[in-house]
């Protein structure tokens, strides 16, 4: 039996091509945080929460945006519970919790932090752009003193600081810089880039984190952890997270689906099938087979359906009534070869990720979609019934449903079905 390997030509391994992340790539998820600010989502109950938390955590995602402890009681009692949950349960997965630059938003943090014994980081974020600052009147001087007051206070409390600036993608140069610098001086051990609005491009991404690598964090001598955090408004989102990895960036954020504000974060479930795929370091081997729970889960708790279309979690990911894609399907099927069954007409192989084919039958099927569809549900495919649904399929604008099909079938069938 040939192997994968032998049958596709890989065109992402050539020289020059492959993707070569300076280290092993970290994931942050944002679904509980950034997520839940998208117009269109619930925000579902502290035990949906718990639920998600888990899965993270069967996925291997090295760490989580808690949420906003500072915007009020519920959600400070909510961090609280997740806090609680990872020291209870045990979890490798690691935490932060999202603030303004202002001490109001800092102290709970540290509160949680005191109450359960979890390190947290304090993710503290402020605007960077000049079209912020134009319509927020802010002059440098005041990003910069708010942003070592809020360092060095999250420092004081014996919190971890990730700084964060926001439309850092479009932001001058020397801006960022001094921000940036200012904040590692005052003790930040992590910095986080945001394309804000979803304005950059790879080649932009690439230009940003190799800046900030080299005229900000080397210069400072410090060991400081670069993070990436991408929105999808051009639909970039994924690309540049990769891009932000091969350039120096140590973590990337994103969201279950995507979620987040306006059309979204960094889907996080793109990401996990991507490194994989990729071969990432310590990826290429990380059993995913519960990405779609992870998926389900955060589709049922925050009430977004996954769109039909959505790359390996929508239904139509894995799913044909093309004759000439399911008869290859089939063939592949019927030399006892799941593997090469699963990637014939797929770039994803659907078992990696607890998923399988689906032949169906349409207008578009052939006659071996409706003699597969019969044997894989034990009817014996006769010439007589094969042409009964092959001419109803034929007819329709639209694919057979399994009780049409089961009804064409006769009432021997429906009785024993």
């Amino acid at each position: 039996m040939a192997s994968a390997d032998e049958l596709i030509y890989d065109w992402n391994r050539v020289a020059g091509a492959e993707f070569e992340p300076h280290k092993l790539p970290l994931l942050n998820d944002e679904t509980l945080r950034d997520g839940l600010q998208s117009p269109s989502v619930l925000d579902p109950p502290i035990e949906k929460k718990i639920e998600i938390l888990h899965l993270m955590d069967d996925l291997g995602i090295n760490s989580l945006n808690l949420g906003l402890p500072g915007a009020g009681p519920r959600a400070k009692a909510d961090v609280l519970r997740l806090a609680r949950e990872i020291v209870a349960a045990k979890l490798r997965i690691t935490a932060n919790c999202a603030a303004r630059t202002v001490e109001s938003d800092i102290t709970p943090i540290a509160e949680v932090v005191q109450a359960t014994g979890l390190e947290i980081e304090a993710a503290t974020f402020l605007g960077s752009s000049p079209i912020r600052q134009y319509a927020e009147d802010w002059t440098l001087e005041f990003l910069l003193k708010t942003t070592e007051r809020a360092v060095k206070f999250a420092r004081s409390l014996g919190l971890q600081s990730m700084y964060v600036t926001e439309d850092t993608t479009r932001a001058r140069p020397e801006v960022v810089k001094k921000l940036y610098t200012t904040a590692i001086e005052c003790g930040a051990h992590a910095i986080v880039l945001c394309d804000t609005v979803g304005h950059a491009t790879p080649q932009g991404v690439r230009a940003l984190v190799r800046f900030i690598r080299e005229e900000v964090v080397k210069p400072t001598g410090e060991r400081v952890r670069v993070d990436w955090h991408g929105h999808s408004d051009r639909g970039l989102a994924v690309a540049n997270s990769l891009a932000a990895y091969e350039a120096g960036a140590d973590c990337v954020h994103a969201s279950a689906l995507g979620i987040g504000e306006r059309v979204g974060n960094t889907p996080m479930d793109q990401m996990l099938v991507n490194l994989k795929l990729m071969g990432a370091p310590g990826w290429g081997e990380r059993e995913l087979r519960k990405l779609k729970d992870y998926g389900a889960a955060v589709s049922r708790a925050v009430g977004v359906p996954i769109p039909p279309n959505y790359p390996v979690l929508g239904a139509d990911a894995f799913r044909t009534a093309t004759g000439v894609h399911a008869a290859a399907v089939i063939k592949a099927f019927r030399k006892n070869d799941v593997e090469l069954a699963n990637q014939v007409y797929s770039g994803v192989p659907s078992h990696w990720f607890g998923l399988d084919q689906k032949i169906e039958i349409g207008p578009m099927s052939g006659r071996s979609n409706v003699v597969f569809w019969l044997e894989e549900r034990g009817i014996p495919p006769s010439d007589e019934l094969v042409d009964r649904i092959f001419a109803r399929a034929k007819q329709a604008d639209r694919l057979l449903t399994e009780s049409e099909v089961t009804e064409l079938c006769g009432p021997a069938v429906r009785s024993s079905s």
